[in-house]
This record gives structure tokens, sequence and C-alpha cells, in this order.
């Protein structure tokens, strides 16, 4: 099964196809082109991630009879902000893209946030297509049309909700990452195994859960792209995605992000799970269950940072609603549920789950 190549539907407005396998780099502008008519295609994509792979997508692209442009930012979530926003804005209007035109977001998170950012504001909306390298972007970001930048005051505070024309994510990509990097994306890949499927977290609880790469992005990407459909901007259902983020983008925050994405999110939903047990949320083994998984693939547990200063950065959260703030709680491996508290009692519920790193 490890060179299947997957396809999976989402039926959202547009609806779009993920295509799932190895060596879809090399096919990307097939592939594009069973979804877009022949056009202008604007890649956009960071600097580390264009050395790899931006030959090799400029060569597909251009074979399957598509004109294209370039644009190179630089790479890490620092630079996820307005002064890169408005870099690729004017890049787009100076290669004099029009609506009948497509960006291609060809990287990590960051760069699919960036460039569909971008492809929204640029002429109030043109195409984008997702061409995703990092496991983290893979499993979650790359599908559900989410797009965004940080702000001074918080992350993903400025955005706005575009679908993707199309998803290409090509296993072989995944396979070079560093260690670093491919814990970050085991952190979303077993946080959606929390929300939704034993199974699928048990495959983060193996020596080596490389083994088939393309069917843990497919379950991972079935269970988000079901979610979507039924809450495509993200007012019900899709909040329980949030599962660890709160805290998560609150230790982002006050490392100034040099706390990577995936490893807050693995901390967060360890302070969350111990929450729950310890108020009598849910029931024990859950939270142990978690953290040794989260352990045994090299992420965090815990957090430098106070439950006061957690609380603090939380209060410009994107979830928070007036004076009250959404937590995604779990309940058992596989099922969680959404519970509002005052904004009051977030210092309280982390201190409940909190544990030194």
């Amino acid at each position: 099964m490890a060179n299947t190549i997957r396809t999976i539907p989402i039926k959202t407005h547009p609806d779009y196809t993920v295509s799932i396998g190895p060596g879809l780099l090399g096919r990307c502008g097939e592939l594009i082109a069973s979804a877009l008519p022949p056009c202008r295609v604007a890649v956009v994509t960071d600097s580390n991630v264009a050395k790899l792979y931006l030959p090799q997508v400029t060569q597909s692209l251009q074979a399957a009879g598509f004109s294209v442009c370039t644009h190179v930012f630089s790479a890490g979530e620092a630079h996820k902000n307005l002064s890169t926003l408005s870099e690729v804005l004017e890049f787009l209007a100076e290669e004099q893209l029009t609506r009948s035109d497509c960006v291609a977001a060809l990287g990590g998170g960051v760069c699919g946030d960036m460039a569909g950012f971008a492809a929204g504001c640029y002429l109030r909306g043109v195409n984008y297509v997702q061409l995703p390298t990092t496991l983290l972007s893979a499993v979650d970001s790359s599908v559900g049309g989410k797009t965004a930048v940080d702000l001074q005051h918080g992350k993903n505070l400025a955005g706005l909700f575009l679908q993707p024309s199309a998803v290409v994510c090509d296993t072989d990509c995944l396979k070079t990452l560093p260690p670093l990097e491919r814990a970050d994306g085991a952190a979303e890949a077993i946080k959606t195994g929390v929300l939704s499927d034993e199974g699928l977290f048990s495959l983060f609880d193996t020596d080596d859960f490389t083994a088939d790469l393309g069917e843990i992005v497919a379950r991972c990407i079935a269970f988000k792209g079901s979610v979507v459909e039924q809450d495509e901007l993200d007012n019900g259902l899709r909040r329980t995605l949030n599962l660890g983020h709160t805290a998560g983008h609150a230790i982002e925050k006050c490392s100034a992000y040099a706390i990577h994405h995936g490893h807050a999110v693995a901390a967060g939903l360890a302070i969350i799970a111990r929450a729950a047990e310890a108020l009598g949320w849910t029931e024990a083994p859950c939270a142990a269950r978690i953290c040794g998984v989260l352990r045994r693939n090299g992420l965090p547990t815990g957090t430098e940072y106070s439950p006061a200063q957690l609380a603090q950065a939380a209060l410009a959260d994107k979830k928070r609603r007036g004076g009250e703030i959404s937590l995604v709680i779990p309940r058992k491996i596989g099922t969680c549920e959404m519970k509002t508290v005052p904004v009051g009692e977030l210092e309280s519920i982390f201190a409940a789950g909190w544990e030194d790193r």
C-alpha cells in the first residue's frame, strides 16, 4: 500500500481533490491541469523549499501547458506577517496575474498560509493550489481553506477562508524531513487520533510510524475533510480541530515563535488532557496515554511558561468570544467535546494541567 496513490474528494465550495502518493511533485502539472484550465501559475515558496523542489515543480507545470513565475520569501514562522504578505501581493501585481490565473503554495504551513491569503486578497480572489512538503502541512493545514498571518498580538489573527482548487501531496517529500519537522507533523496527526480514531492514535505507539506515511496522511485528511464539509467557516464542529491549540498558540506566542507549531500543540494537548482529568472532565488513563505517545515521538508534554503567562497570551486567541473561550476537552481517545469557560478561569485550568518540561 505504501506506493498507492490515494485521492480524497473534499465537498466544499468549491469541491476539490487531494492527491496523496510518491513522486507527485513531478506530476503536479498534470494533476493541477485536471482541476484548472491552462493559465499562468505563480509559485510562492520559501528559501528552504525553493532549493529542493522549485525546479521540479516549475518543469512539471510548464510541461502541462502552464506559464510559470516564481516568488521566494525567507523561511520561518517569523516571516508569516503582513510585511511578507505585502511582498507577495506586489509580486502578483508586478507579474500582472489576472483572475483566471492561479497561485501555487509550495512548502509547509507558513507558505500555504501566506500564498493562500495573498490569493484570497489579490483581485478579491484568484485560484490557488496547495503543494505541501511537510508532514504538518500535509495532515492539516493544506486542507480546509484557512489562511492567515500572525500579528504582533497573536497567531493567525488576520486571515480569510479560501478553499484550494487542488491539493497535491508528494509523500516522498515527507520521508526526508529532519526529525524535528517530522515530530511537528506527528503532533497534529496524534491530535487527530485523539479527536477521532483510536487506530490512528495507536500507529504512533509503534516503533516507526513512517512505514506508510500515505495512510496516515489520508486518514488525517479524510477526517478533517469530513469536519470541514459540515462546518466550512469554523462556526461549530470545526472548532474541535483546535484540540491543544489554545495553550499551544499561547506557548508559541510566549516563545516569540521560536518553538515550532507542532511541538507547542503537543505541549498544549498534554496540558489540557491533564487538566481535564484533574478537573473531573475525563477519566484516567487518557492523559497518561496521550503523554506517553507524545514522548515516544520526541514531543514535549510541558512548557517552561507559567499558567499565568499562558493565560495572558491566550487572551488574544481567535477562539475567544467576549469574556468566554472554547476549549476542546478529550473525553477518551477518539472522543472529544467542546467546553466554554470564562477567560478568567484559564489560568487555573492551565495550572491544573501544568507540568514543567
